[in-house]
């Protein structure tokens, strides 16, 4: 998940951390109790707070990443968009997602037979187990198979036609996340996808980057295979402008189609997701239309 490359933290007077982004002149602060843990992985710094009102939050290179009081909505949208987008999603991929919470509301979806998380870095699953204990709280289940290594190198090595779902939980488009936005590593996704597979990349904020992030994405995936691709938006508090996306590309079919029954009957209890949630999300906003050349 990911905040903005473009941002910087500090502890701004007694008690309170910040982190600003610059470029839009926009700010976001929590009020903290104590800085809990500060660990440099061999990739990043992983830095854990104690908050007044959003329980722990993880903060990674000066950029927040999960609180405990509204990760589920990025999770929940990150996972069941997708899923239920799906005729019959059986093997799924998660590229990042380190803190396991993407995985958790995967394996919520009883027909899913296997879950496959590749994170470059160890630290963050180590951190998300000892702070956020109820994210992994999946991570036994014997369809999970986690591992941490370079997810790009493992899509590209991956059989094709062997996925039915690749969810990209990644940071921000720098440092070892760059290379997740890019038209190569969308073909290999495309590649190791059945046919109906569908691709879904956490896509930053519509206000900030609809004409660029969300735009090049839309145009990359189109590039690489995509048949169809759409981007739903959701609140997302500690995240910069405070509202986050995610964009689905198909391998054949329509990204807007989704199993409207099941979702209405779900088998598993979430705090966001349902099929009006989903349904609204196929709205897109007029600047959005133009920034993206949507015509009605």
């Amino acid at each position: 998940m990911s905040t903005s490359n473009q941002s910087t933290a500090f502890p701004q007077g007694q008690g309170w951390f910040t982190e600003v982004f610059d470029s839009e002149g926009s700010a976001f602060s929590l009020k903290v109790k104590e800085k809990l843990e500060s660990v440099q992985s061999e990739f990043q710094t992983i830095d854990m707070y104690d908050t007044e009102t959003y329980g722990k939050l993880m903060v990674i290179d000066g950029c927040t990443m999960v609180s405990t009081r509204e990760n589920f909505v990025y999770h929940e949208m990150m996972s069941h968009v997708a899923l239920f987008a799906h005729k019959d999603p059986k093997h799924v991929a998660i590229i990042g997602g380190g803190d396991c919470g993407t995985l958790r509301e995967v394996l919520k979806h009883p027909g899913v037979e296997k879950v496959t998380q590749i994170d470059i870095d160890e630290m963050v699953t180590r951190m998300a187990e000892k702070y956020f204990p109820e994210l992994c709280e999946s991570n036994a289940d014997p369809r999970a198979d986690i591992r941490f290594d370079d997810g790009i190198k493992w899509v590209k090595d991956c059989a094709p036609e062997s996925l039915d779902i690749i969810i990209i939980d990644s940071t921000d488009p720098v440092g070892p996340a760059e290379g997740l936005f890019a038209v190569d590593f969308y073909r290999d996704c495309f590649k190791a996808l059945r046919e109906g597979g569908i691709v879904v990349q956490q896509s930053e904020s519509p206000l900030y980057h609809s004409n660029t992030i969300i735009k090049d994405i839309h145009v990359d995936m189109a590039t690489a295979g995509a048949t169809s691709s759409h981007t739903f938006q959701f609140p997302q508090v500690i995240y910069p402008s405070g509202w986050w996306s995610c964009t689905l590309a198909c391998k054949g079919g329509d990204a807007t189609d989704f199993r409207i029954d099941d979702a209405v009957n779900k088998e598993f209890r979430t705090e966001y997701y349902n099929a009006d949630i989903h349904a609204g999300g196929i709205a897109i906003p007029e600047f959005m239309k133009r920034s993206l050349g949507i015509e009605d």
